[in-house]
């Protein structure tokens, strides 16, 4: 079966007893043994829980991994797949990065040993330099999140094989239907399924999908024994949202092309983000590694002082601090998603007091362009900002 038809079958035929096309939500914690020494595969519910179950094969099954493990956000996955590593191991990780996992290494787990050193993934040589003997992965974020910067996977996943390292990588932002980094030789892929894969701004889930039996085991062990897993709703609520992500992700990626051309053209923008736009400098990286390019747009105004007026005049588009959902969300990395990144890093990797992020959702491409519009010529209106 192909993608679409994997994703729109997850669960179906599942409940023999019944015939429910729609697999039932299994709110039970404790499940009876038939006998000692006997179980129906189900215990405990933190352990293992049907509903779950649907959902961590379907996500297992379209990103071509070997197990998959649902959790109770994006982080609560990052945070368990980190439950790998130990005291004194250290990490590379893609230089612009998502400001909540910038927080979980440096706040939190710098303080049980872990070490982290943040390169661009798009300079082979700098990646080398930054190898030590406690080196023990390579974290990619690709498209990175806000700068939209590609690393080439397969390039990465190669350099890590030849060190003995694993590469774990972030596929928030593409989702299995447009990029699959398990097939390009990574070992662990993530997401905040909160964000494209829910689809709808309605529920907070994190998945990890493994390759290998070895490692597929070390994660369920860490899964059950931190204990972050999801709830059977939102399982329920997230298989229901994939299925309709095939149609989802066509809409959102030709909405996103659409308002990148359009936002070049405006007086108010200094400069666009989007692999999909033929002179993004990752454009032919990321034709060569996936089927599409998403729907993530990141633009620069041209003053700091346009920003206020053109969150204020949106009318369609909501100034919100998410991704990924049918409704097209505005977010200002600078205050909200990479506030907790000290403002020297933020400079230093791009992340200005001018850039903006829009999540583009499946409106009609017309009406968010004609927000933006209106929205951005408002914002002229400052000192500073040329017509």
């Amino acid at each position: 079966m192909r993608l679409e038809t994997k994703l729109i079958q997850a669960g179906v035929g599942r409940d023999e007893k019944t015939g429910a096309v729609s697999f039932p939500v299994y709110y039970a914690t404790a499940y009876r043994h038939p006998a000692l020494g006997q179980s129906t595969g189900y215990d405990y519910t933190r352990t293992a829980n049907p509903t779950r179950t649907v959902l961590e094969e379907a996500i297992a099954e379209a990103e071509s991994g070997d197990a998959g493990f649902a959790c109770a956000s994006g982080m609560a996955a990052v945070h368990t797949v980190m439950g790998l590593f130990s005291q004194g191991d250290h990490l590379i990780v893609s230089l612009d990065l998502y400001g909540g996992t910038y927080r979980l290494f440096e706040q939190v787990l710098s303080r049980y040993g872990l070490t982290f050193t943040y390169v661009d993934l798009r300079d082979l040589e700098a990646v080398q330099k930054a190898l030590r003997a406690e080196t023990k992965a390579i974290f990619v974020e690709t498209p990175t999140n806000p700068l939209m910067q590609i690393t080439d996977i397969r390039q990465i996943a190669a350099l890590a094989k030849q060190h003995g390292l694993l590469t774990i990588v972030d596929n928030t932002f593409m989702t299995p239907y447009c990029q699959r980094p398990l097939e390009l030789g990574a070992d662990i892929v993530l997401h905040s399924a909160t964000k494209y894969l829910g689809g709808h701004n309605d529920v907070l889930a994190g998945l990890i999908v493994t390759k290998g039996e070895e490692l597929s085991e070390k994660i369920r062990f860490l899964h059950n024994s931190i204990g972050a897993v999801l709830g059977p709703q939102d399982s329920w609520l997230l298989v229901r949202g994939m299925k309709t992500l095939a149609l989802r992700m066509e809409r959102h990626q030709s909405n996103a092309l659409a308002v990148a051309k359009k936002l070049q053209e405006h007086p108010a923008v200094a400069e666009v983000f989007y692999p999909g736009l033929e002179e993004h400098p990752g454009h032919a990286i990321q034709a060569s590694q996936a089927s599409g390019f998403s729907g993530m747009v990141s633009f620069r105004v041209r003053s700091a002082e346009q920003v206020g007026l053109f969150l204020q005049n949106l009318r369609i588009v909501s100034f919100a601090e998410s991704l990924g959902g049918v409704e097209s969300l505005c977010t200002y990395p600078a205050t909200q998603t990479h506030a907790d990144i000290p403002l020297e890093v933020r400079e230093y990797v791009g992340v200005c007091d001018r850039l903006l992020r829009l999540s583009v959702g499946i409106e009609h491409p017309e009406d968010l362009i004609e927000d933006l519009f209106q929205a951005l010529d408002a914002s002229l209106a400052v000192g500073g900002a040329v017509r």
